[in-house]
């Protein structure tokens, strides 16, 4: 019997079509697809399948559908945070994997954390720093889980406040993946304490708009942790 490729749902290959519609720029945010009856007709479906693709691409936060007479089916603005979920999944699979190592995420959060703090103390504005501020915990009487979602806050709001997004979409999965239990319950005294430091520090010099001191400041941060983990 000779090998055979199988041939993906037809609503499958019609959310691929309009994927890279979307993804090429050939439909911009905001833009309107083409009815489901044209969609049919088009691409010779059934309205069953066009409305399969279309659920696809909704849950992939890459359109939005609205109901009544001026609704359809439009091309989702980007969102930082929708899109970085579907990228946490891989974070969390590639870190708990064989392959790859507590020091190779810390050298890919250094990459990142430490030129991103430089261009927050220059470009934030109030509002970021009340959110970086509201992800501070307090590491005498907080629980571990509401301490690695403030850490996890509070680095997010960093990258948020560099004004570019790319920042923020890389960060999120990098904060919220998952690194198992073995790793965040079996942390040195004083750990949190320190952690706790560093975050207020490093706002001190955003606060101040001091880049300089403030990528010196996630620079040592990084070298802690990198230390606590070696």
């Amino acid at each position: 019997m000779t090998g055979s490729t199988v041939r993906p749902p037809a609503y499958q290959l019609l959310a691929d079509e309009l994927r890279a519609d979307i993804t090429s720029g050939r439909l911009q945010p905001g833009e309107r697809l083409p009815p489901e009856p044209e969609l049919c007709v088009r691409t010779g479906v059934s309205r069953s399948t066009v409305r399969e693709a279309l659920r696809l691409l909704a849950s992939q936060h890459l359109i939005v559908t609205t109901r009544g007479v001026t609704g359809g089916s439009f091309v989702a603005h980007p969102d930082a945070e929708q899109l970085a979920d579907a990228l946490t999944t891989g974070f969390t699979l590639l870190s708990n994997s064989a392959g790859v190592g507590l020091t190779d995420m810390v050298e890919l959060r250094r990459a990142l954390e430490v030129p991103a703090s430089g261009l927050a103390a220059v470009r934030r504005d109030d509002e970021h720093l009340a959110e970086i501020r509201g992800a501070f915990f307090d590491p005498a009487v907080d629980d571990l889980e509401t301490m690695l979602a403030a850490h996890a806050a509070f680095h997010t709001a960093v990258a948020k406040a560099t004004m570019n997004p790319l920042f923020e979409l890389v960060a999120r999965p990098i904060y919220h993946a998952s690194f198992g239990e073995d790793v965040t319950e079996n942390l040195p005294p004083g750990y949190w304490r320190q952690i706790d430091a560093d975050h207020r520090l490093i706002l001190d010099c955003l606060l101040m708009r001091d880049a300089e001191s403030a990528t010196r400041a996630a620079a040592q941060h990084l070298d802690y942790i990198a230390a606590v983990l070696h």
